[in-house]
């Protein structure tokens, strides 16, 4: 079965889709040409979902690593007789103007895979299985000058290859011996109704292309990348994972690269996440502010003003989530000839939580437009109009109950989260009220947010508990309370805040001092079994504890999230309470955005300390 360890995977990205790599130099996971296209390669979900794997033909051992200030992979393979190096990269068209802004622009939906040989001589196993449509389609390979041809349902793949490969029904297999010195190409091209047709590429080619991709990598981080505080390394691989998982063509930003990636081994917590969801995005969007300066904000605020335009009013709430091109109806279904990763039944496309009600996200999505107010220069009357009927309906819907942050299949309660978030949402419409043009609108946002504030230190506070808890009249912990300090709802040093925090730390934590997001054998989120600790909780934990002025504790907690960032900088969803390997979605969104969070935190909270 399907089980290749999570973390053993790399990301690949050309800001419109995205591929995973093995250690094992085995492309197990790509979807064209966007994030949430039908994979090509699905080995990640069942051992006969197709993939493509170039690497040694006898022993070896393994390191990889990033080209520096890119998501250009390079695997290192040593064997007994000489050293392989394979670089690979989804090339994201040419750098024209010589700066970041280009990143992505021009993507030719191109999987290039570099193969040399650095010491000796190796010979040189390849294993080409593509299986279109999340592997119902085994399509008829056939052979071209200098590559292969497959044809199935939609799909129109051209494979270039320096070496004859033996085709048998829908494989292919061959090899080659490349001696110190010697460089070969390998490339798959699918192309699009708007571009070239997919093509083989010749050998030169296909070098500009991966020197295009490496600078236009490099040309972004340089322009982007400012931050330099404490592990500087690990913000700024996340701010490219961050990008890596912007859709260019729209700027929509995936919760992550993969579907049904489980929370739980065996589990049925397997979740589509290659969609926009407005909270994840609202959070990528604020933490690139701080690992790379966003020139996208335009962007971003341009999409959700599109693709929610017809969602927002008074009585229709804002939906929580969208395909990357702006789609509104994601409905769920199950693959069933797809076994899952290590049996993790069953696998999901679509998301059925895309109609539910969460009333959080106009807060995340106001939160944003004020932390990167002075990054939209394209605030235009719609946009102004979109973020006042934010305001105005968290105003009116913040008195409802809904399904929450953790989009529970329960029923809908009064979550404290949902109340807070809206809360942010009022309060930072009333600081961009100027821009937005709304100065008559301030009384009445100031009474509902003042109001509301009420309400949740009443209601939300639980005596019982000695904590905020998850939903009003609840003893049950949650950790996005964690987020009342870092929101400023209330200061961190409060006493009812740091009793907070510290029941979350003592009583929500696993013994490794991972944080879960709740206790889901309670059944609240209507779903059986365990997940694993939350990774972005565990961040949240540490930005509070920075918040409240406990910096020594904070990086302890940073550091021990920190240490679950594979060797190549990259976070799943959550880890496993019982072995500490990486659960779920991958590379995740929402740890790496708590990364960086939690990083800044600590190093604002030194300097205030310094002073």
């Amino acid at each position: 079965m399907s089980g290749v360890p999570i973390a053993d995977h790399a990301l690949l990205s050309d800001c419109h889709s995205a591929a995973l790599v093995t250690r094992d130099g085995s492309v197990d996971w790509l979807c064209f040409p966007r994030f949430d296209s039908p994979s090509v390669f699905g080995r990640l979900l069942d051992d006969d979902a197709g993939h493509w794997s170039i690497a040694p033909a006898g022993p070896y051992t393994a390191t990889r690593r990033y080209l520096d200030q890119t998501l250009v992979l390079e695997t290192t393979f040593h064997t007994p007789t000489g050293t392989l190096a394979v670089t690979d990269a989804l090339a994201t068209g040419p750098n024209r103007h010589g700066h970041g802004h280009d990143l992505g622009v021009a993507a030719p939906h191109l999987l290039i895979r570099s193969v040399s040989c650095r010491d000796g001589e190796v010979d040189v196993r390849v294993s080409y299985q593509p299986r279109p449509e999340y592997g119902l389609l085994r399509p008829l390979l056939s052979p071209v000058e200098g590559g292969l041809t497959a044809r199935g349902g939609a799909e129109w793949l051209v494979l270039t290859t320096p070496t004859e490969l033996a085709t048998r029904n829908c494989d292919a297999e061959g090899g080659l011996t490349l001696r110190v010195g010697d460089e070969v190409w390998f490339a798959l091209h699918r192309s699009t109704l708007e571009q070239e047709p997919a093509r083989v590429w010749s050998q030169e080619e296909l070098a500009d292309r991966m020197t295009d991709t490496v600078q236009a990598w490099r040309a972004w981080s340089k322009l982007h990348q400012n931050y330099e505080g404490p592990w500087h390394d690990l913000v700024h691989q996340s701010g490219r994972v961050l990008q890596g998982l912007t859709f260019r063509p729209s700027g929509a930003i995936v919760a992550a690269a993969t579907t049904s990636l489980p929370e739980g081994v065996g589990g049925e917590r397997n979740w589509d996440y290659r969609y926009s969801w407005v909270r994840d995005a609202s959070f990528t969007m604020e933490a690139l502010w701080v690992a790379a300066c966003p020139d996208e904000a335009d962007d971003f605020f341009a999409f959700m003003t599109t693709a929610a335009a017809a969602a927002i009013g008074p009585d229709t709430p804002l939906q929580i989530m969208f395909g990357v091109g702006g789609e509104h109806d994601l409905s769920e279904r199950t693959l069933p000839h797809l076994r899952g990763w290590r049996d993790s039944r069953p696998v999901r496309v679509g998301n059925g939580a895309w109609n539910q009600q969460q009333i959080d996200v106009y807060g995340e999505l106001l939160a944003a437009a004020y932390r990167l107010s002075d990054k939209i220069t394209g605030m235009d009357e719609d946009m102004r109009s979109f973020l006042v009927a934010l305001a105005d309906a968290a105003a009116v819907r913040c008195h409802e109950t809904d399904q929450g942050i953790w989009e529970v299949r329960g029923p809908a309660r009064h979550f404290v989260y949902s109340k807070v978030m809206c809360w942010v949402a009022l309060d930072r419409a009333i600081r961009l009220a100027e821009r937005l043009e709304a100065q008559d609108r301030v009384p009445q946002w100031t009474t509902a947010r003042d109001e509301l504030r009420e309400r949740v230190l009443r209601d939300g506070w639980n005596a019982t508990a000695g904590a905020f808890t998850q939903y009003f009249g609840s003893a049950d912990l949650d950790a996005s309370c964690l987020m009342m300090p870092i929101v400023g709802f209330l200061p961190a040093d409060d006493p009812r805040m740091l009793a907070t925090i510290e029941a979350i730390a003592d009583r929500l934590t696993d013994d490794r001092g991972l944080v879960y997001r709740y206790r889901a054998e309670g059944g609240v989120d209507g779903l059986a079994g365990e997940e694993g600790t939350f990774l972005l909780c565990t961040f949240w934990l540490a930005q509070a504890l920075a918040e409240a002025g406990r910096v020594n504790r904070a990086t302890e907690v940073f550091e021990r999230a920190a240490a679950y960032a594979n060797d190549v900088g990259l976070l799943a969803e959550e880890v496993d309470p019982h072995t500490g390997e990486l659960l779920g979605n991958f590379p995740q969104a929402f740890s790496h955005i708590g990364l960086v969070n939690a990083a800044w935190a600590i190093t604002q909270a030194r300097h205030r300390a310094a002073l």
